[in-house]
């Protein structure tokens, strides 16, 4: 007696079906009473299921996008602006815009150096719009971007009776950051104090072979000044100085905007 074929052995046996949308189709028997459906629904199915999938994988990229751009603090006036969107219209702009692109780029190469940038010139000139174009290409890396006055509030906050870290956690923090963004430098007094503060943050990165980014609107000699010799002397060897030496576009973009609203 020959054996029964099993239940679970795919069939060769065809019958011819009809879909509603579609017309008639040969159905196989795949496995005892399930025959197969209209290869084309089947098709459309697999296609809706392949581009929810993506949305899907869309959506979850985008939040981890988000994730990472509140975990760095970029602040909201500076998220999206890119590399490509840099208004970059002369020799000394196009100059500040490759050196932060190639650092962006090469940032694996350079961080294992402890590479960083300083970028030096008067307010409106691009500087934090590179910055947050260089975090946000390093995302995928441990960064943070903060006002020199931030560093200096968070650290002295540490040394309140009710703070929840102490001034050694907030430290090591900043020490072990991939990318350290502090913009503003120089806008404070410059006592004693602040540079003491700003010292050891920037020592301990130097130490551990951190790169750090630093914008300020001061030019070497008041840079150097506020922050103290000592620093300076360190960033001298880890930090390629950028200058932004031309005029704001703060009244090129208002004159723009202005253009563009409606009426």
């Amino acid at each position: 007696m020959a054996p029964s074929p099993s239940p679970f052995r795919p069939s060769a046996e065809v019958r011819q079906q009809q879909c509603d949308e579609h017309g008639a189709y040969a159905s196989r028997n795949v496995v005892g009473r399930i025959w197969s459906r209209c290869p084309q629904c089947s098709a459309i199915a697999d296609e809706e299921r392949q581009r929810e999938a993506a949305q899907a994988e869309h959506r979850q990229a985008e939040a981890r996008h988000s994730a990472a751009i509140a975990a760095a603090r970029i602040p909201a006036r500076f998220v999206g602006r890119s590399f490509d969107n840099f208004a970059a219209t002369t020799a000394d702009q196009q100059h500040a815009l490759t050196v932060c692109r190639d650092y962006a780029e090469s940032f694996a190469d350079g961080a294992r150096r402890g590479a960083g940038l300083i970028l030096s010139g008067r307010p409106g000139t691009g500087k934090s719009h590179l910055a947050a174009a260089v975090l946000q290409s390093v995302l995928s890396q441990d960064v943070r971007y903060l006002t020199c006055m931030d560093l200096i509030r968070a650290v002295r906050d540490t040394w309140r009776r009710d703070s929840d870290k102490s001034e050694t956690q907030l430290l090591g923090y900043l020490e072990r950051l991939d990318l350290l963004v502090i913009d503003e430098v120089g806008m404070q007094y410059g006592t004693d104090g602040e540079q003491t503060i700003i010292f050891d943050v920037l020592d301990r990165r130097y130490r551990e072979v951190r790169p750090t980014m630093l914008l300020t609107n001061q030019d070497r000699a008041g840079f150097a000044a506020f922050i103290g010799e000592r620093t300076f002397d360190r960033l001298k060897e880890t930090c390629s100085w950028v200058s932004f030496d031309w005029p704001s576009y703060r009244p090129t973009a208002r004159k723009e905007a202005a253009c563009t609203a409606p009426r």
